[in-house]
């Protein structure tokens, strides 16, 4: 047996994978129960702070449309909202944020910052994103490839490729390990994800019979997976230096129909959380594949973006279902 309430939402590791499973079927009902109109609210008169160091549409949205719909109360704090990190440290910030809401989100870059919110804050405190890790996503992603294959967790073979050293290869190889599921990480040797992650994801699949393959080839990594994961190759920020000999090593890692075929499944799926550089139709978009000359696509092609194959819309709705999961089993009456 297990109790989930009052519990923080950090990163995978921190959960054994039957509280996992668990948050995936009430993610499953949650969302069942959104269609069917008969959602009862566990919410209510709870206050819920959300902060923002990095901006998102699918995070706030699925965390404000989740507690209004379970009856609870949002304050967004962007990073001109409050003083946290800059004129009063994460610890101050917690004392007080944990004395007027119930949980708070925080979604930022180093994973120190929000395990020091939630060491200070004495409420639940849930990971919206951070540098090392994305825990929600990954709820959304499992159930996802569940519906979609309606296997259990267990049975999936899905692959990431591209660069792995960040929250989604990271997450998505840890999660895969705790859900015994058979996981690839694909990409260039210097974009693996640090030893110790991977170190970790072997010594949980010794206990849950995952399976768990890190590669530099493309084919081999994608034979016989049920689904395709990728990521953004390059971020606002970074020199266009960074962005060409990034997107010079990983273009070999680009998903395009070709790698759909080289999974030998003809009903393979493709995924990403989003925003994706399929297309110049933004200001990012447009300014990365001018510089690189990649006017195709960066990490995925649009013509796979916009296949039948794509269900990157279906995964962006389940961040709702999934967070409200979690926010209920924590937090619900």
């Amino acid at each position: 047996m297990f109790n989930l309430r009052n519990r923080s939402f950090l990163k995978e590791i921190d959960f054994e994978p039957i509280e996992l499973r668990f948050l995936l079927e009430l993610s499953q009902a949650l969302k069942l129960a959104k269609y069917a109109r008969t959602e009862e609210k566990h919410l209510e008169g709870k206050q819920v702070a959300l902060i923002f160091e990095k901006t998102s549409t699918r995070t706030r949205a699925a965390f404000e449309v989740a507690c209004h719909d379970q009856g609870a109360h949002v304050t967004y704090l962007d990073p001109s909202g409050s003083q946290l990190g800059h004129k009063e440290s994460i610890a101050d910030t917690a004392a007080v944020l944990g004395r007027m809401f119930d949980g708070i989100e925080f979604r930022g870059n180093a994973q120190a910052e929000v395990e020091e919110l939630a060491r200070h804050a004495g409420v639940p405190v849930y990971n919206g994103l951070t540098n090392e890790w994305h825990p929600t996503q990954m709820l959304a992603d499992f159930l996802t490839m569940i519906e979609w294959t309606h296997k259990p967790a267990d049975e999936l073979t899905y692959a990431f490729i591209g660069d792995r050293r960040f929250n989604m290869g990271r997450s998505l190889l840890v999660m895969g390990a705790l859900m015994g599921s058979d996981v690839r990480l694909i990409g260039p040797a210097d974009l693996k994800p640090p030893d110790d992650v991977v170190a970790t994801a072997h010594e949980i699949a010794g206990r849950t019979g995952a399976r768990i393959t890190i590669t530099e080839d493309p084919a081999a990594g994608v034979s016989g997976a049920d689904f395709i994961h990728t990521d953004v190759w390059v971020s606002m920020g970074e020199s266009h230096d960074v962005w060409a000999e990034r997107v010079k090593v990983l273009t070999p890692y680009q998903v395009n129909k070709a790698l759909l075929e080289a999974s030998g499944n003809p009903k393979v799926r493709f995924m990403h959380c989003l925003p994706a550089f399929h297309d110049a139709n933004t200001v990012v978009g447009a300014e990365i594949m001018e510089a690189t000359g990649m006017l195709g696509g960066l990490e995925v092609t649009d013509e796979v973006f916009s296949s039948e194959a794509s269900i990157v819309f279906h995964q962006a709705e389940n961040r709702l279902h999934t967070i409200k999961a979690i926010l209920v089993a924590t937090l619900g009456s």
